[in-house]
């Protein structure tokens, strides 16, 4: 079995959110002093969520919604804290100067510092709510797309380091990126504010968009200066799982030690080519046949904290709900369960307070005269069950849609 959770007598009994003995025991700590005593939760996906709440504009994905409707970004934070983040990551995502005026992308009005900064804020004040680390984060640029120098790329880097550092924030991610040399010159850049820092690929398990193997990319991203290292986006958590196996290969064989991260989509998409799901037909706006279970968030945990990956979260696709499936997974190793546990019932459990009291009755006999006399109630029984969650195989509901699709074949892309 792949779940832990169902030993549900060992857990239920142990305090929700902040006030876990794992929890104390972390207080005060940095990231790596955290990932050296234990399992970290990520939080979920900002801008596809946002987008559908109305927050974020498709197309150039920029995270100016934290000045513009910074309730909403702040509520989002609040709701992955709630789910068992221990991480709020920063709403930073493609908020590097060029990107925000890409193409006439009217973010850029704003200004980067401007942006970054207040992105900051917002995640600090939802971390000090609980005891969450706030990371400031930074992605592939157009400058590196279009073929700019290392220096002017860096330069873009550079000025999102310098919010980060002014808001100091608790460590640094350069997440989403499909050329590896231009992640090892955003690490470089991270690297001189003397934070720690965490690097990962948007990438498979075969390489990144040049043709570089996944387990040198991790060496790559260590030598540069990593001190967590793997893959978010664009795959889902077998192919993410997949790819950090590789990277996990590359850094023992080269004798690097460095804590292993995974931050994957929350859709499935077995189907995907080099690019991910932004070449699957339905990207982006008609993913949600592909939406991950809660039950399949339970697997994900449970399958990455066995491959040794002790920074465990997740990406576009993964809402609140996603996340709380991976802190209820790993209740046991953090010690507590999250605070939006309390709404929740292990494995459906809560289907149990049905209105016929005998519904929370066990035993054949009982389960032979509910499911003859009171059909309703013992459906309501049944679906109570881990068993029942834990193997089913859930339908689209549309007849006429194939499993798979056929991907778009695109370059790479040059701005």
């Amino acid at each position: 079995m792949w779940s832990k959770i169902g030993r549900k007598d060992r857990i239920t009994n142990r305090s929700h959110g902040t006030s876990g003995s794992g929890s104390l025991r972390l207080m005060g700590k940095g990231i790596l002093e955290r990932l050296d005593e234990g399992v970290i939760v990520g939080d979920g996906g900002f801008v596809v969520a946002l987008e559908k709440r109305g927050y974020v504009k498709a197309g150039p994905w920029t995270p100016e919604a934290v000045l513009e409707h910074p309730e909403g970004v702040r509520e989002l934070h609040r709701e992955f804290l709630r789910a068992g983040s221990d991480v709020m990551q920063c709403f930073t995502f493609y908020a590097s100067e060029d990107k925000l005026s890409n193409r006439g992308n009217e973010a850029g009005r704003h200004g980067v510092s401007a942006i970054n900064e207040a992105a900051c804020r917002i995640a600090r004040e939802v971390a000090n709510e609980g005891d969450a680390l706030i990371a400031g984060g930074m992605s592939q640029t157009p400058t590196y797309a279009a073929g700019g120098s290392k220096e002017t790329v860096q330069d873009h880097f550079k000025k999102q380091a310098e919010a980060f550092t002014k808001c100091n924030v608790d460590f640094l991610i350069c997440e989403y990126f499909e050329h590896v040399e231009e992640a090892t010159w955003a690490v470089e850049v991270c690297k001189s504010t003397g934070k720690a820092v965490a690097a990962t690929l948007c990438i498979n398990k075969d390489g990144d968009v040049d043709g570089v193997p996944t387990a040198e990319c991790a060496v790559r991203l260590a030598n540069a200066g990593a001190d967590i290292i793997g893959i978010n986006c664009n795959f889902d958590p077998d192919c993410v799982l997949a790819g950090v196996r590789e990277m996990k290969r590359g850094l023992e064989e080269a004798g690097l030690k460095r804590h292993l991260m995974s931050q994957p989509l929350g859709y499935k998409t077995p189907d995907a080519n080099i690019h991910g799901f932004v070449d699957i037909p339905e990207f982006p706006f008609a993913m949600e046949p592909r939406t991950l279970t809660r039950w399949d968030c339970h697997r994900y945990a449970r399958e990455a904290y066995e491959l040794g990956i002790r920074y465990i979260g997740a990406c576009c696709g993964f809402e609140p709900y996603h996340v709380r499936a991976i802190a209820e997974e790993l209740a046991e190793e953090r010690g507590r369960l999250p605070l939006a546990s309390e709404k929740h019932e292990l494995w459906g459990g809560g289907l149990k307070l049905h209105t016929k009291p005998w519904v929370r009755a066990s035993g054949d006999c009982v389960v032979v005269h509910l499911k003859r006399k009171y059909p309703t109630v013992y459906a309501m029984w049944f679906l109570a069950q881990r068993s029942y969650w834990e193997n089913l195989k859930p339908a689209t509901g549309r007849p006429e849609c194939p499993a798979y699709s056929t991907p778009s074949s695109h370059d790479v892309a040059t701005d």
